[in-house]
């Protein structure tokens, strides 16, 4: 671990990357892997293998639940690079416990192969472990039609599980 890596982790999370570890602790995978893309995107420098490894973790995951046993073995050896010089915790996110929980799916995943991976037991996919301190957000919408946190960019607030949106300018009708 090198200083600059140190001090990368006492930043706040994207508020996609936000996003996107709530989509994933929800078990769902195709869209916490959508918005930690996003916030990849969105980012500059190291952080962004940060949020690649644990959107490719995601993925992995993904994989497993739609028993592709080559896909989640694939993803899961390219996410390890993307993970392995993180500290235990960077940003509020227990790096660490992501890897050994990634470790002992993959381990599972293994010993199951091919033919067996529909016997997987789901239970060890476990939800990432964060400090939601951390996030760098100022104000949480919840939607008032699903429930469910929206993300805000640039002016528009949208709910990633419905599509519900709204302006900045409206939220003082809904939210205030």
């Amino acid at each position: 671990m090198t200083d600059s890596l140190d001090s990368l982790c006492h930043a706040s999370l994207h508020l996609q990357a936000t996003a996107g570890l709530r989509l994933f602790n929800a078990g769902h995978y195709f869209e916490a892997h959508e918005a930690l893309e996003e916030a990849w995107k969105e980012e500059k420098g190291k952080v962004r293998d940060l949020y690649r490894g644990i959107l490719q973790i995601a993925v992995v995951y993904l994989h497993i639940t739609r028993r592709n046993y080559n896909g989640a073995v694939k993803v899961y050896d390219r996410s390890r690079k993307w993970l392995k010089d993180w500290p235990e915790i960077c940003r509020g996110i227990d790096v660490g416990k992501l890897r050994r929980d990634a470790e002992a799916v993959i381990r599972e995943v293994k010993r199951l192969g091919l033919e067996k991976i529909p016997e997987f037991d789901r239970s060890l996919l476990k939800p990432i472990q964060w400090d939601e301190t951390q996030t760098g957000k100022q104000h949480v919408y919840l939607c008032d039609r699903c429930g469910h946190e929206m993300v805000e960019k640039n002016c528009k607030v949208t709910c990633p599980n419905c599509g519900n949106r709204f302006d900045c300018s409206d939220l003082n009708i809904y939210f205030d």
